[in-house]
């Protein structure tokens, strides 16, 4: 069945549900949906990301959005495809750059507003997965000392592990759960929930109707559509191979230790070394060591 609304998960799908002056109501309701109560967003206002950078690379490199409250606030937001080397290193890297940038000229008292990097990630941190009570969507991580008190409350890093969160249209109980539902699903509705029938969820279904596209629209979320497939074809076989060489390392290594036990049992009773040799294919040093 042909798609009706577009894949969040592409960099034209993201932005033009979240990235536009008009989608500013909500990319609004999804922050106030992830922030606790006490931290509500008013107002949004976007920034230019590219003027973040320091170098030309960093500049190509930046986040999908880059945006402020009403308050001064920060807030880099960026959807994530795939695991890649160093991700948590580039997420610490690329959130200096609002710091750096309220620097202001002359005397300058240092007082800073608060930055939030929230990145929405469709892969899962690779030293969660051997802890199944870790299996958390959502991971707020703040600077603390070693008796885990906060030491600086002013830079957050949230992170939204997609693949754990596996609730369904009966079990949403947050706004947050809407919204996380709304995003891993929604390439595949083919008509609006009820549960989504509020306005900003109706402006955003509507932003993401692929018949609502011009031609030129219609050009660049193929074009982002395909990045994204080649990226994932890419990942996925990736992933099975690693998988398929662990079975067969594994298999390897079983067979040697169990032609070593034999080995030394053989030994152990006096059975001549050249028939050892035949018996377990094993050469006469590594047969000797035992």
């Amino acid at each position: 069945m042909r798609a009706k609304y577009i894949n969040p998960f592409t960099d034209f799908g993201f932005k033009k549900i979240f990235g536009e002056e008009a989608s500013k109501p909500q990319l609004l309701d999804f922050l106030n949906a992830l922030l606790p109560q006490a931290n509500k967003i008013v107002d949004l206002s976007f920034k230019n990301a590219e003027q973040l950078g320091i170098t030309e690379a960093d500049r190509k490199a930046i986040y999908d959005i880059y945006c402020e409250n009403e308050s001064g606030e920060k807030f880099i937001v960026e959807l994530q495809k795939a695991k890649q080397n160093y991700f948590r290193e580039r997420t610490i890297y690329y959130s200096t750059f609002p710091i750096r940038e309220q620097a202001e000229k002359g005397n300058w008292n240092y007082n800073l507003k608060a930055v939030y990097c929230i990145g929405i990630l469709d892969f899962t941190f690779d030293d969660y997965e051997a802890e199944p009570e870790k299996h958390e969507v959502v991971h707020f991580i703040k600077l603390k000392d070693q008796k885990g008190k906060v030491f600086y409350d002013k830079l957050t890093y949230i992170y939204l592990e997609m693949p754990n969160f596996k609730k369904s249209e009966a079990e949403l109980d947050t706004r947050l759960d809407k919204w996380l539902y709304f995003i891993q699903n929604l390439e595949d509705f083919q008509s609006i929930p009820v549960i989504f029938k509020e306005e900003v969820f109706s402006q955003a279904f509507e932003k993401a109707e692929i018949a609502k596209y011009n031609q030129v629209e219609l050009d660049d979320y193929e074009s982002s559509l395909k990045v994204f497939r080649d990226n994932k074809a890419t990942f996925d076989y990736a992933k099975e191979t690693a998988y398929n060489e662990g079975i067969a390392e594994g298999i390897k290594e079983g067979e040697l230790k169990a032609k070593l036990e034999i080995a030394k049992t053989l030994k152990t009773n006096g059975v001549p070394m050249e028939l050892i040799i035949l018996t377990t294919k094993l050469r006469k040093e590594e047969i000797e060591k035992l």
